[in-house]
């Protein structure tokens, strides 16, 4: 298989593109800084294009190693045929060589093997030839033979029956095809183990349907009911079509004697060998595409919340909310530095507001907060209430903030924060990261696993390894698109910059606290275990303020900056001017690209992507996200009516919708049918998590905790919407089809049974 080749066609791009990129690849380079430093090479790819590929090179080198494998072990039994070599050479995945090797697979001892030692592979000749004349029951006399333990002829018979039926199993046409069949006209079903047990999964007490239609949450909240023993769950494959191809396929003569035979070896064929195989396979496929989806959003959603934009120069309070033993508090300056933590007990059981009240006073009074960031989880409803209460109270104005806290147990109780705060319990860890996640989302974050901080669906169910590996790659990316201050960054942040790994991170905070602040990206050779190739990958990345070179606190890659010396003195600048933020409007001085970045000896892109740095250097991406909202008022879920337009950011975004925090204890949902006017595959086309949306509430359950939202706003209240469908009805009915009703139907009574579909998350 020519790979370059393939994967250009599968993504959409050049032969030379993927080339380069693999070549760069194999060099040792990682993505980030071959999707920022070698556009010239590859054309511009993109850090999605390029991990793409990466993925899909892994792929078919894998499966041109299992060919060789296979090839050679086919070779060794002597068996190999120059049409086998080249159907198995032109094999596009992994399932069609695995087909193609089943039938010189080493196997167990099955009942055709036994057959076959019996000496009765001749009489299965002989029935698979059709063309016998005499009772097949005198030919199978013939191979009675009491030392091989077979006693009559209808043992025969049975052995060579088995003999025919594995070898039916093995034909790679057969189970292709059966494959298809079953994935084009099979269904999913799923029924209870105990219908009368009330559980998340009872809308797949009794689900049944195709294939081809299955959602991947849905494949997944299956699985998941399988897995706790609650569903029983099966595919129902069109067992009549698959039969009568596999007759059409084996039997070529209308013989009395062997037809029967035949018809019963295909039954079993396909019942004991083909269709368990086959279920298998399609389930796996069919879990595998949805983890593969569900980690696409994940992905996204975690990319997202890593970028939101930092909330700079504020004093903020961090607090960690809780009952019996107390609200855990930790002061932060704006660099991050801990000032000060207490515990309080506002709430139940010790329900000391004032005297709660009265040291937050104190602590505002003494180091000027302006920000409360406070967890949203036990106690965090009856936390706002106190601190609604205390800014009525107070003369100076204080916001506060929400914040999800998911992963921050599992970060307080690491060996890292152990490391970090070495003095400080659980809690005081937990306060300060609410804290830090709202002064810089991206630095506290990449403390915690990705699959902890709550913003996938299912992450628990699935391969945790492909998890693990693409939410790292999201993670990486988002860290080398922001860059990281050299002489501030902890090691956590510095292991996702490219040509870093664990060791080296530490290496560099150790370097950083025996020799003082880096004042120069070359200080960097002088840290252990970090060579020139591994320079080279970070050092675009690493930004130092107040530098020796005023480039280094720039995008700009010290391989560039000769070239980038000379742009500047061509156009009447000097480093000065960069390091004062002189340069804005230099890319109006530039009429030519092409030609100018000829005389530098550099790319035309490399050029742009230069003079886009020197103008607003050491610029952060994060800031053109949508910032998060600040509030200074309660609201409770008993204050939401139907028709009511609030504001929110946007908390999870999944397959059947997304989750929105209105500012009350328990986010709504925003079906994706409810998104917009214009139909969408996915959620993520139209939202992302950090948005901040307009919403209209539609339902509330305050027994469920369910609120239901819509981002569909101007067609009037939900009310007058419906009034107005009320109205309209008659006329609808009369344009639907008499055949046409139950499906409709039938689609209505699903999609209300799905508003909370998959909630199971």
């Amino acid at each position: 298989m020519d790979i370059i080749a393939k994967i250009s066609e599968e993504l959409g791009i050049k032969k030379s593109q993927t080339d380069a990129a693999v070549k760069l690849i194999d060099e040792g380079n990682t993505i980030p800084f071959i999707a920022r430093y070698r556009k010239e090479v590859t054309g511009a790819l993109n850090d999605e294009v390029l991990r793409n590929l990466y993925d899909r090179l892994v792929y078919l080198r894998n499966l041109e190693e299992r060919k060789e494998t296979v090839l050679n072990s086919i070779e060794e039994q002597g068996k190999l045929t120059e049409e086998l070599k080249e159907q198995i050479l032109a094999a596009e995945t992994m399932v069609v060589v695995e087909d193609l090797y089943r039938p010189y697979k080493p196997k167990r001892r099955t009942r055709a093997t036994i057959a076959k030692e019996k000496g009765l592979e001749p009489l299965a000749n002989i029935i698979s030839e059709q063309t016998i004349s005499t009772s097949l029951l005198e030919e199978a006399a013939n191979y009675i033979d009491a030392e091989k333990e077979v006693n009559s002829a209808e043992e025969a018979i049975a052995g060579a029956k088995d003999i025919l039926a594995e070898a039916i199993s093995d034909e790679a046409d057969y189970r292709s095809k059966i494959r298809e069949l079953t994935v084009k006209k099979g269904r999913l079903i799923s029924v209870a183990k105990d219908p009368e047990a009330e559980s998340v999964y009872e809308m797949y007490y009794d689900f049944n349907e195709p294939l081809e239609k299955m959602a991947g949450h849905r494949v997944l909240a299956v699985n998941r009911g399988e897995n706790e023993k609650i569903l029983t769950v099966k595919i129902e494959a069109p067992v009549e079509d698959i039969l009568h191809y596999l007759e059409r396929q084996v039997i070529n003569n209308d013989n009395p004697q062997t037809t029967p035979v035949l018809k019963e070896v295909i039954t079993d064929a396909y019942d004991r060998l083909i269709a368990p195989a086959i279920e298998r396979e399609i389930r796996s496929d069919l879990t595998e595409k949805a983890e593969d989806g569900a980690i696409k959003v994940f992905g996204k959603n975690l990319e997202q919340l890593l970028m939101q934009p930092p909330i700079a120069g504020q004093v903020v309070l961090g607090w960690d909310p809780a009952f019996r033993t107390g609200c855990k508090l930790a002061v932060v300056d704006p660099t991050g530095k801990v000032l000060d933590t207490m515990v309080i007990y506002p709430t139940a059981p010790q329900n000391k507001v004032e005297e709660a009240k009265l040291v937050l006073k104190k602590l505002i009074s003494k180091y000027h907060i302006t920000l409360i960031s406070l967890g949203n989880g036990t106690a965090s409803r009856e936390s706002e209430q106190v601190i609604v209460d205390l800014l009525k109270e107070i003369p100076v104005k204080v916001q506060y903030i929400i914040v999800n806290e998911a992963g921050a147990s599992v970060y307080s109780a690491s060996k890292l924060a152990t490391e970090e705060f070495p003095n400080f319990d659980v809690g005081q860890r937990s306060a300060t990261s609410m804290a830090r996640r709202l002064q810089d989302p991206l630095a506290e974050l990449v403390k915690i696993d990705p699959k902890s901080i709550g913003v996938g669906q299912y992450q628990h169910d699935m391969n945790q390894k492909k998890l693990s590996e693409a939410l790292g790659g999201v993670v990486e990316d988002c860290v080398n698109k922001v860059g990281v201050d050299l002489n501030t960054a902890s090691a956590s942040l510095l292991e996702y910059i490219s040509g870093i790994s664990k060791v080296i991170a530490k290496n560099i905070v150790a370097y950083r606290e025996e020799n003082g602040q880096f004042t120069a990206r070359a200080q960097l050779l002088k840290v252990a275990k970090l060579g020139p190739k591994a320079f080279e990958q970070c050092a675009g990345f690493m930004r130092i303020n107040d530098g020796k070179h005023p480039l280094d606190a720039t995008g700009v890659h010290p391989e560039s900056y000769e070239a980038t010396e000379k742009l500047l003195t061509k156009l009447g600048y000097t480093l000065e001017d960069v390091k004062n933020r002189k340069v804005e409007g230099i890319s109006k001085k530039i009429s030519d690209y092409e030609k100018l970045a000829e005389e530098l000896g550099i790319g035309a892109i490399t050029l742009q992507d230069i003079v886009k740095e020197l103008e607003k250097p050491g610029r952060d991406p994060r800031e053109d996200m949508p910032k998060p909202i600040l509030r200074s008022d309660v609201l409770e879920i008993k204050d939401l009516k139907p028709g009511m337009i609030l504001k929110g950011t946007v908390r999870n975004v999944i397959d059947f919708g997304v989750f929105v925090d209105i500012g009350v204890h328990q986010d709504g949902l925003v079906h994706i049918s409810e998104i917009c006017d214009r139909f969408i595959k996915h959620p993520l086309e139209a939202v992302s998590v950090g948005d901040i949306v307009d919403v209209q509430v539609l339902s509330v359950d305050e027994k469920k905790q369910r609120i239901q939202l819509t981002m569909k706003i101007g067609g009037g209240t939900p009310a007058a919407q419906k009034k107005e469908e009320r109205k309209n009805e008659p006329r609808k009915e009369k344009m639907v089809k008499k055949d046409q009703a139950p499906r409709r139907n039938e689609r209505e009574r699903r999609k209300g049974n799905n508003f909370f579909d998959g909630i199971i998350i």
